[in-house]
């Protein structure tokens, strides 16, 4: 069965720009144009291949097509760059990339700066949650993700970084007010926490380590933000696992403290990408092995 490449282009704009229209725009055509590759394609496979939801989301079944379609365009620009074609005649490649939000707050731009040294390609960088970003790398939407997933994904390479440090911490004034008699159930259970939204477990791995099976439901400030997570623990809003690279000034000055002595958890990351020869792939895995130098290694 022959697929043509144009239907498939339309499929994989539409699930990664998250509309017929926003497709439409990223391929220059008319949403109409897009609407009937995508019809057309369906008809062909015999069976649906995007849910029409907001966003746009691929089936099963489209996914496979969608990462059929990532594939075909990055070897596709691999090899007209191989070629030494330029301008006009290379046609752009981005590679979606899924990254942890603290690793994009801390050492991932390093990466993507190498990156950038050794290929013309960009990257399209989406950002979410160590725990959930395997997710996107099954579902076809992204090409590669920093994971908390030890396991490989289904035609994917795995490469281990290290480990992303956690610090229990919050300010002394902080710690006086709702710690003076110890990290423990009943303190923890009454101290305002930060929490970065309802995907973030790693205060609740915390606590439930001092505090074993009994119910926690602290008061919660949700800020979805690593930075200001940051500052809303220096102006004493609450507790919280700051990422040790944001706070390690803070931590030797004095102005945060940890909640107790063994207050840090080390969060393994990992470099998954689908199994692609690229030479775009392979500049970005480089990147990436020589970004992760600033993580925790295991000794």
């Amino acid at each position: 069965m022959k697929i043509d490449h144009g239907n498939l282009r339309a499929l994989a704009a539409v699930v990664r720009e998250g509309s017929f229209e926003r497709a439409a725009a990223a391929l220059n055509v008319t949403p109409s144009a897009v609407s009937q590759r995508v019809k057309t394609l369906e008809a062909r496979m015999g069976r649906l291949l995007v849910q029409r939801t907001v966003p746009a989301a691929a089936t099963p079944d489209g996914q496979v097509l969608v990462q059929l379609a990532e594939q075909t365009a990055l070897l596709e620009h691999d090899a007209l760059d191989r070629l030494g074609l330029e301008g006009d005649t290379l046609p752009h490649a981005s590679l979606a990339v899924a990254v942890n939000h603290d690793s994009l707050e801390t050492w991932f731009m390093d990466a993507a700066r190498l990156f950038a040294a050794r290929s013309r390609a960009t990257l399209d960088l989406q950002s979410e949650d160590q725990d959930h970003t395997a997710t996107l790398l099954r579902n076809g939407s992204v090409l590669g993700a920093v994971t908390a997933l030890a396991d490989p994904v289904q035609g994917c390479r795995i490469h281990a970084l290290g480990s992303m440090r956690y610090v229990a911490s919050c300010t002394p004034e902080f710690h006086a007010r709702h710690f003076a008699q110890g990290v423990n159930a009943r303190t923890l259970a009454s101290a305002p926490v930060l929490v970065f939204n309802r995907k973030d477990a790693l205060q609740a791995r915390f606590a439930r380590k001092v505090m074993g099976d009994a119910p926690w439901q602290p008061p919660v400030w949700w800020l979805p933000s690593s930075r200001a997570f940051v500052q809303a623990t220096l102006d004493g809003l609450g507790w919280t696992m700051n990422p040790l690279p944001l706070i390690k000034q803070e931590l030797d000055s004095g102005r945060l403290v940890p909640l107790r002595a063994r207050a840090a958890e080390d969060v393994p990351l990992y470099w998954q990408h689908w199994r692609v020869n690229s030479q775009a792939m392979e500049a970005l895995t480089q990147s990436v092995l020589a970004a992760a130098g600033a993580l925790v290694r295991r000794r």
